[in-house]
């Protein structure tokens, strides 16, 4: 199975350590990162989508963090 996961995060040292971490877990970057404004927060967030070959089948009880 490919899982995939969208990470997220205030444009801060945050973001960067959460795709490392991600990185470190086996986990590969899939396109590229994204930015956009938060007006609700005055803010500016990033988004980085990573995928992770792992065995077994789908299903939407699969934790996706603990992969």
């Amino acid at each position: 199975m490919k899982a995939y996961r969208l990470l997220t995060e205030e444009d801060t040292s945050a973001f960067c350590h959460k795709v490392t971490d991600a990185l470190s877990k086996g986990w590969d970057l899939y396109g590229d990162p994204s930015y956009a404004f938060d007006a609700g927060t005055g803010k500016m967030r990033c988004a980085q989508a990573v995928v992770k070959e792992v065995e077994g089948e789908y299903s939407p009880d699969v934790k996706l963090g603990a992969l």
